[in-house]
């Protein structure tokens, strides 16, 4: 797997985002989605990195900078056809690495409450990733959940 710095520009990674949105839409009331469509995510506090197989995009993720310390996991996705095998693992990890790299002390997330978002809760809580009170400019919501990771940057 190769993961790259993407423009998203791509017709893959469109898709995928779209995906990602929609999918958001079934599980999720429209005041509590907090994905970002790709307008959001090319803005300049965001870094956004695809995943491949050569020419097959397996999955997605980003971070925005919160501020200089602080960094928010945003857009984790994995393809359909990519599932279960450990394409959000490494992507996350890679998240992680740049985050300690960038000298950030914490990196915080917003997931949904519901049971579809477990697989994702249960991911982040292995990563060492632990609940928490809403941070930047989120609220409390009974449709999400608030983690957050202390790191050690490198």
């Amino acid at each position: 797997m190769e993961i790259v710095v993407d423009d998203l520009k791509g017709p893959e990674v469109a898709q995928l985002i779209f995906d990602h949105l929609q999918n958001m839409t079934e599980h999720s009331p429209p005041e509590s989605i907090h994905a970002l469509d790709l307008g959001e995510l090319r803005k300049p506090e965001i870094t956004f990195w695809s995943a491949w197989d050569g020419k097959d995009l397996m999955g997605c993720g980003a971070i925005k900078e919160l501020n200089p310390q602080h960094g928010e996991i945003k857009s984790m996705r994995t393809s359909p056809s990519h599932l279960r095998k450990g394409v959000a693992r490494k992507l996350l990890q890679h998240i992680i690495d740049e985050s300690k790299k960038r000298g950030y002390e914490r990196l915080s997330l917003e997931t949904g409450s519901m049971k579809a978002f477990q697989p994702a809760r249960k991911l982040y809580e292995s990563f060492g990733f632990e609940y928490c009170e809403p941070f930047g400019d989120y609220t409390k919501d009974p449709n999400s959940m608030f983690m957050t990771k202390k790191l050690q940057p490198k």
